[in-house]
């Protein structure tokens, strides 16, 4: 008498254990294999037209952008995680070393992002798709966030002792000579598009390269830049979580369009590693 329930709740209970979110596009929308090179361009292009919207709107934005990093700071100061101002002054006391860091960060978001897109849509076609629609969904909320919730970088806080460390150091591309001024948003501090995009790339490698000092530096790389961006003082510590969530969200939206993972499962990954 006591089977036909058994049954029944083993069934529930593979159906649970077999349950997976999405997929929300049809099976025409989610193929496997490579796009076409020029839909990536065009994708790449509107994304940059929706940056430079948010770009045009930041002289509305600098009294409310204020604001908002004077509450951040503040509200970091009351929990104890107010070490930007700690990592801002240390590094600026080498030379050679924060230099370097204004450098890193102006340029290596871009670069490396760019190049591990091009290294997954040349070598890894299969997942080029999932993995190439978290980013872009991420951006694009990164984006929403900077276009409704803009938020000073803590170098624009006057009084609290943060070294602009480009300005100071008259690093190529100063934000006080105006050429970089000109084509960045000063108030996009929130969330974090290097945290977001150098995350990403280092889950890539991790993921998907099959040399372990590739994985090891993709590792690494969100590290280094969580580093740079408190001691460039160019983000607080809120603006790094927030492009780790911003990127878990991002990752959330790909798995509901196409149900599949970005990645595959580091065995899996690891017996194709073997492979001779």
């Amino acid at each position: 008498m006591s089977a036909a329930p058994d049954a029944t709740q083993a069934t529930l209970g593979e159906a649970r254990a077999g349950w997976r979110p999405g997929p929300l596009l049809p099976a025409r929308l989610r193929p496997l294999d490579r796009p076409r090179l020029w839909t990536e361009l065009v994708c790449t292009g509107l994304l940059y037209w929706a940056y430079t919207l948010t770009r045009n709107a930041v002289p509305a934005h600098r009294t409310a952008a204020l604001h908002r990093a004077h509450a951040i700071w503040h509200a970091e100061q009351e929990l104890h995680l107010n070490i930007e101002l700690t990592v801002n002054h240390a590094a600026d006391r080498v030379g050679w070393l924060i230099v370097g860091m204004n450098y890193y960060y102006a340029t290596l978001h871009f670069i490396i992002t760019i190049g591990v897109l091009v290294w997954l849509y040349v070598r890894h076609p299969g997942h080029y798709r999932s993995v190439r629609t978290a980013l872009y969904s991420a951006t694009l909320l990164a984006l929403i966030g900077f276009a409704f919730c803009a938020t000073a970088p803590p170098r624009f806080l006057a009084g609290q002792g943060f070294i602009d460390t480009v300005v100071v150091h008259h690093t190529w591309g100063s934000w006080a000579s105006g050429d970089v001024a000109s084509l960045s948003n000063q108030y996009a501090a929130m969330p974090s598009v290097h945290i977001i995009w150098s995350t990403w790339s280092g889950l890539t490698l991790a993921f998907l390269a099959r040399r372990t000092w590739v994985r090891v530096l993709g590792v690494c790389y969100p590290l280094a830049t969580f580093t740079v961006i408190l001691a460039t003082a160019n983000h607080f510590v809120a603006d790094a979580a927030a492009g780790a969530a911003t990127l878990t969200a991002g990752f959330l939206i790909q798995r509901l369009l196409t149900g599949r993972a970005a990645y595959p499962t580091l065995r899996r990954n690891a017996l194709t590693a073997s492979r001779p």
